[in-house]
């Protein structure tokens, strides 16, 4: 009777034809969708939008009117005046004004422009210098209004920028030998069309400076163009090297085409299904085609394997298919149905690409899988007897074959001999492998997924190097709005009152009218839900009694209604002296413990206007003792050109303050040491008001996002690897077999994770997602070791009789599966962009690691656990 395996089998074989016409229709109707791809490198959308972190990150953006920025860094380390000579400052200033034109109208909504956001810009020709203009008063000035043409007037724009400690380390260098231009954008997505563009004029300038153009909008559209790079590139090179690969071992073209097309069939088909779905193709799927090839070519490596072991004209081809998918078949699926489980356990994920890669990668593997056991047999149905004249081992006894098998069985010999010393040191392995994981440090940086030759990678580099730092984050700060009024409250304001009134000493009625106003507080703070809506029914109040008075008596009254409008100021937090000095002494403490390059706020703007206020000198370089000349000094910032950057710092009714953060490197451990730095800092300096501290900008996000990633990568890897172990007891019907098909894969992962912490491997994205396929791949070679070791061992009688024969066709195939396509990735070395490197060279350790733990450390246990493994067997 047949079985659903055989059914299978004999309909590939009988309706080959079919079966090729509806395999191609359909890989040409899913791949017909691939022209519509469209790329998605935002950072922000690896989290949900309804995120947390996101939501406040999007308002905090609104809030202060923030956008994303393009850095471009102007460096002239040659001259003796580094970037402060007339002609370099002339092409900063053509080129600034370049700046400005790119701008572009929206043909949808006419008058609406998108692009460069020139009332923000940052640039010596449309920054302001602020000096003293007598006692009491500021004069505003543009530092460049125009390019100067003497070296004098160069070096005035020099030090005019360095007297100023909100340009340096942002604008200016600290040296002279750099400066940068800021450039604000409406949608960061137009950021590689501006760069482009800055690019072109940068070109025609000419001079001896350096320009660099950096900043994460450019970063992230600059990988959304070498990611459609690798994939039209570094994919087709892989491929051609694999197929290389496969005819140095079979030598066959007719056939080594078919592990081409059953990888083509199920690239193409997953992404065609996931752009026919409407998901965008993001970073981390665009990885599919890396991920999805080599699980496609190992099932039908080791089908082509073992044909090639097991074909002879005289069984011919269809008898010969049927044999060998007849044996493969049942490893064939589980290999598949476990990995696809390990991708599918992506969907457990809150991070929506994961999600996507994961659903499409396993679909990708049950694809592989039928096209393994339907293409194949039909494949070689439709190959001509004569074609396979001298093929197969039998025919053609290669030197560099039988080499390969006596290694092969050389290993064999060792693994079985030296079965004890290969179990220790499987356990010394596994120690030193726990210690290398305790090294590991979770962090990302979107400039190290560039190679150290990218002009992005040295922007970041050179920019860095000289500014406090291009990464920005914001601290958002949020005073508390106040209760209810408590007894003391009252109590302090009517005893402020009553002290106002005594100071009319020449006015005996003043006392009384101040009394009865302050008799009246507690039944007014009894009418209010809020300490601001006592204060102002208290103002009301106070102005309906001034009617019922005489005109020369109302001095007090407007003296008592100062006093109270004094308190409602004070319950705006970020207009207090004591709140703005608490801020500029957090952000001392991060200056000072070296995670920050720079940080700007409300504090250095009171603080730079009052010094120019009182007299310009260093010392008054502070902030004002009262809420007045805090009041006084933002008054005056607001009569320069830019009135708008306060409010990029603090919002309009001074409840909510931004400290804006620049990080020298991009790591997001830096950010992470950053905010438990300021939350140990407020834990241990209490605020004098009560205040919430939250985090935005997309250097935060990203440190979130990596957080998000670790932990629940890990604990899908964790589920998936129990539904993998069920899936293989289920598999051998034993749970010893099912642990010990298990471990090449714990092995694998804790060596490859082992060496990433030892040799300083930063775990991030690429590394995470290696889980997954390091799981399919090394179950793969387990199963298929393990299944023809117990059928040979049932063969023989013994698993010593059947140790040479195990290390005949299965070990080959697994030896030429792991050759193949660990070698085969490694032309993924030539990207540009870090992850694909990443992806390369953990491809060739898994495989190689895995393969040597099939063929070594198996063997080794079943030899020493042979008892219990097989107990007693007779030969058929």
């Amino acid at each position: 009777m047949f079985t659903l395996k055989s059914r299978i089998i004999e309909f590939s074989i009988r309706r080959y034809r079919w079966i090729a016409v509806a395999i191609t229709l359909f890989t040409l109707s899913t791949g017909a969708f691939i022209p519509w791809i469209t790329m998605d490198t935002d950072p922000e959308n690896m989290l949900e939008q309804s995120a947390p972190v996101r939501t406040f990150h999007n308002e905090s953006k609104t809030r202060f009117a923030l956008s994303e920025t393009i850095v471009i860094g102007v460096v002239n380390e040659g001259h003796p005046d580094g970037v402060f000579s007339p002609e370099t400052l002339s092409r900063v200033f053509e080129l600034t004004k370049f700046a400005t034109s790119l701008r572009w109208e929206n043909p949808d909504k006419p008058g609406l422009y998108s692009g460069v956001i020139e009332a923000d810009m940052i640039a010596p020709s449309v920054a302001e210098h602020m000096a003293q203009n007598g006692p009491g008063s500021i004069r505003f000035e543009w530092l460049m209004p125009r390019p100067p043409t003497t070296r004098e007037q160069a070096l005035a724009i020099r030090d005019k920028a360095l007297s100023n400690p909100l340009l340096k380390g942002q604008m200016i260098s600290e040296d002279g030998k750099a400066l940068c231009l800021y450039l604000p954008l409406t949608d960061k997505l137009l950021s590689y069309k501006i760069y482009e563009a800055l690019q072109g004029k940068i070109a025609e300038l000419g001079g001896e400076e350096r320009y660099h153009i950096a900043g994460l909008p450019v970063a992230e559209c600059a990988i959304g163009v070498e990611m459609f790079t690798q994939m039209t590139v570094a994919a087709p090179l892989t491929m051609a090297v694999i197929f290389g690969l496969l005819y140095f071992f079979f030598r066959k073209p007719a056939l080594i085409f078919l592990p081409m097309i059953v990888a083509t069939v199920a690239v193409v088909s997953a992404l065609g299904l996931m752009i026919a779905f409407g998901h965008p193709v993001h970073i981390l799927s665009s990885m599919l085609p890396i991920f999805l090839m080599p699980i496609a070519i190992c099932d039908s490596v080791h089908v082509l394997s073992d044909f090639f072991e097991t074909y002879t004209p005289a069984k011919g081809r269809g008898q010969t298919i049927r044999e060998v998918m007849g044996r493969l078949f049942t490893p064939i699926l589980y290999t598949s149905l476990t990995t696809a489980a390990g991708f599918l356990s992506f969907v457990t994920t809150s991070i929506p690409p994961a999600r996507v890669f994961g659903v499409f990668v396993a679909l990708g593997v049950m694809v592989a899988w039928a096209a393994t056991v339907l293409l194949i047999p039909a494949y070689v149905m439709f190959i001509p007897e004569r074609v396979l004249a001298n093929f197969g081992q039998a025919a053609r006894a290669r030197e560099k074959v039988s080499r390969l098998t006596r290694i092969l069985h050389a290993t064999g010999r060792f693994a079985h001999n030296q079965a004890k010393l290969v179990l220790a040191a499987m356990v010394a392995l596994i120690g030193v492998a726990i210690w290398g994981m305790t090294q590991i440090n979770v962090n990302d940086n979107y400039a190290k997924r560039f190679s150290t030759s990218h002009p992005i990678r040295q922007a970041d580099t050179a920019l860095n190097s000289h500014f406090a730092g291009t990464y920005t984050a914001y601290m958002v700060l949020e005073g508390k709005e106040a209760g209810s009024p408590t007894e003391h409250d009252v109590a302090r304001i009517r005893a402020h009152l009553l002290e106002v009134a005594a100071g009319f000493e020449n006015d005996p009625a003043a006392p009384r009218i101040a009394r009865d106003i302050a008799d009246s507080l507690p039944a007014w703070a009894n009418q209010s839900e809020t300490m601001a809506g006592f204060l102002d029914l208290a103002v009301r109040q106070i102005e309906n009694r001034r009617t019922k008075i005489p005109e020369a008596k109302s001095a007090v009254l407007d003296e008592l209604k100062t006093a109270l409008e004094l308190e409602k100021e004070r319950l705006k937090p970020f207009k207090r002296p004591d709140v703005l000095e608490y801020m500029a002494g957090l952000q001392a403490h991060l200056h000072g413990a070296g995670l920050i390059g720079k940080s700007t706020s409300l504090a250095d703007i009171v603080r730079k206007v009052h010094q120019e206020l009182i007299d310009g000198t260093p010392q008054n370089h502070r902030v004002p003792e009262t809420i007045q000349g805090v009041a006084e000094c933002c008054m005056q910032y607001q009569q320069s050109h830019r009135p708008h950057d306060l409010w990029h710092f603090v919002t309009p009714d001074f409840m909510q303050a931004n400290i804006m953060l620049q990080f020298p490197r991009g790591d997001s451990t830096l950010t992470e040491q950053t905010v438990r730095a300021a939350n140990a800092y407020i834990a241990t300096h209490q605020p004098p008001a009560d205040l919430l501290v939250r985090w935005a900008g997309l250097h935060y996000v990203n440190l979130h996002f990596q957080e998000t990633m670790f932990w629940e990568m890990l604990a899908s890897f964790g589920g998936s690897f129990v539904i993998v172990f069920v899936m293989m007891v289920i598999l051998f019907r034993s749970v010893l077999w099912g642990s010990l098909c298990m471990l090449p894969l714990t092995l694998t992962i804790g060596a490859i994770y082992g060496v990433t912490g030892l040799v300083g491997k930063d775990y991030d994205m690429p590394v995470a997602v290696l889980s997954a396929i390091s799981l399919g791949i090394a179950v793969d070679f387990a199963i298929h070791f393990l299944e023809r070791a117990r059928q040979l061992q049932r063969e023989t009688g013994s698993w010593g009789a059947a140790l040479p024969h195990v290390f005949g066709e299965p070990a080959l195939a697994i030896t030429r599966n792991v050759l193949i396509v660990a070698l085969g990735f490694l032309p993924l070395m030539v990207a540009q962009l870090v992850p694909y490197k990443t992806t390369a060279v953990l491809l060739f350790g898994i495989l190689a690691f895995s393969g040597v733990m099939t063929l070594v450390g198996l063997p080794a246990v079943l030899t020493v656990c042979q008892r219990w493994l097989f107990g007693t067997t007779r030969a058929r």
